[in-house]
């Protein structure tokens, strides 16, 4: 997944599509470098791109661009912070700090859960016959009392269990 930075970035840009960029047809972006080192990217297994995160500079930008040329003693703080910002997007706290992305992928979950099961009541409900009557528990101990009365399997089955002076299960 891209991230917040890279988003941005390729819209800026006006990013394409997969496609379009290996095809034959498209031109070569960053004379010849794999993608990732083609346009800028934060991210911790490579914090420090080729290429400055700013490369269109306004008329302030340039003059503290000048300015950084010089002592740095002369910068002031915010002046070096805005250097920094030129340079990178994202300082190593900002691409450590966790998102909040967990909870819409949790709601998402929990939705589609819902929504699910909402379908399937609906499911037993609507569509699905009602149970045949062999399910119910009247017929299961009619079932049962049957076969007990008819003493099938009475070696190693079900009667072998029964005891049938008593009227109850062995124990």
């Amino acid at each position: 997944m891209l991230s917040r930075a890279a988003w941005i970035l390729m819209l800026r840009k006006g990013g394409r599509g997969r496609r379009e960029m290996h095809s034959p047809e498209a031109p070569a972006r960053g004379e010849g470098k794999m993608p990732p080192y083609a346009n800028w990217y934060a991210q911790r297994s490579y914090p420090m791109p080729e290429e400055p995160f700013c490369t269109e500079l306004s008329a302030e930008q340039q003059a503290l661009k000048e300015k950084e040329k010089g002592s740095w003693t002369q910068l002031s703080h915010a002046e070096k912070v805005a250097l920094y910002r030129l340079q990178y997007h994202q300082t190593f706290a900002e691409m450590n700090r966790r998102s909040n992305e967990w909870k819409t992928v949790m709601g998402c979950v929990f939705f589609f859960c819902g929504f699910t099961a909402l379908l399937i009541w609906w499911q037993r409900v609507y569509v699905y016959p009602p149970k045949p009557i062999t399910l119910t528990d009247e017929w299961k101990a009619q079932q049962l009392q049957r076969m007990l009365d008819m003493k099938v399997n009475p070696v190693h089955g079900l009667a072998s269990h029964w005891d049938y002076e008593k009227k109850e299960w062995k124990k």
